[in-house]
């Protein structure tokens, strides 16, 4: 069965999860999700080190076949878009290492995948992707559920091309 590893990408904090789909596109279950976090205290090379080696780890662990990366798209915060491309870069690398197909989404296109409204609150997309996967407990914190969200377009957008790894 496929396994698909959503990512939100972060310097501080990044989210992940790890679904597997089952024998249709319905049938999906998330094995695990949560956050990756660096010392604050540490060089911006030793963080960027660290999420790779995790990401790595993550990767050998549950051997994904597809990832969803979150695409940098626009950034109110302009003191942290130069971080956040620089972990979306080692990330890349790893899924790339780790043979991974890779597929991006910006948030508009994740959130028009999985409520239909591309400009949806944080808090609708949460409550579509616990509706959608019939999870009763909330997934915490908001960067895990942007990663099950990414894992999750991905299913959706791209179910043809995942039956093909099941069949």
């Amino acid at each position: 069965m496929p396994r698909i590893l959503g990512i939100d990408p972060g310097t501080a904090r990044l989210g992940y999860a790890i679904l597997e789909l089952g024998s249709d596109l319905n049938n999906i279950q998330i094995l695990d999700c949560g956050i990756i976090e660096t010392c604050k205290t540490n060089t911006d090379a030793q963080r960027l080190k660290e999420i790779r080696e995790d990401m790595i780890s993550i990767i050998k662990k549950y051997k994904p076949d597809f990832s969803a990366v979150e695409k940098l798209f626009f950034f109110k915060n302009l003191k942290t878009i130069v971080p956040v491309a620089q972990a979306r870069g080692v990330i890349l690398e790893a899924l790339e290492f780790g043979g991974v197909k890779i597929f991006e989404y910006t948030p508009l296109e994740m959130k028009k995948i999985i409520t239909g409204n591309g400009m949806a609150e944080k808090s609708f997309v949460s409550d579509c992707v616990h509706k959608s996967l019939e999870i009763e407990t909330k997934i915490k914190p908001d960067d895990a559920v942007d990663a099950v969200g990414m894992a999750l377009a991905l299913i959706r957008a791209e179910g043809h091309v995942l039956a093909t790894v099941s069949s």
